[in-house]
């Protein structure tokens, strides 16, 4: 019985130690890695706003079942390259708790950024939301914003999604 405990507790802390290494989309280097090193001349810009739920409330608005968060920054253009100044995350009260980047990142053609929210990250609450700030070369399709809300637990799961709005 002894030996089994032991080797439990190995294998949970291997697990632990692991979790070190996982990419975060807070990680400011991740980043980074996608700044924009020059910009074109002459782009449009626009704003998009999209609603997160970090948070639902459930059976009562006293009790909130906590959700994990997939924020999706689509390019749908299949030539251009989009730019993005800012993704700035509210909470329900419209009070800013963080942006995800410093200097404009770009995204190519038909691809796909994420950040991710942990369902232990509380700070959006049940009305979270982000604004993107976004830049294109006229005549390119829009940025695509939407976010995923997930939770699984025993043998319940929950899931929904949001579309981002154009707002400037």
């Amino acid at each position: 019985m002894r030996k089994l405990f032991v080797l439990l507790a190995s294998l949970t802390l291997l697990a632990c130690n692991s979790r070190e290494d996982e990419i975060s989309s807070l990680n400011p280097e991740n980043w980074s890695k996608r700044q924009a090193a020059s910009l074109p001349d002459s782009l449009e810009e626009g704003i998009t706003y999209l609603s997160v739920y970090s948070q639902i409330y459930s059976r009562t608005e006293h009790i909130t079942h906590d959700l994990t968060v997939t924020v999706s920054m689509r390019n749908t253009s299949m030539q251009d390259t989009i730019y993005l100044k800012d993704a700035s995350y509210y909470d329900s009260h419209g009070q800013h708790i963080r942006s995800y980047f410093k200097n404009t990142i770009y995204i190519a053609p038909l691809e796909t950024v994420e950040i991710v929210i942990d369902q232990v990250d509380q700070t959006g609450g049940t009305g979270g939301n982000f604004l993107f700030d976004w830049m294109i070369r006229p005549g390119t399709n829009e940025p695509l914003f939407e976010s995923v809300a997930i939770s699984t637990s025993s043998q319940q799961g929950l899931s929904f999604s949001t579309t981002g709005k154009r707002i400037e």
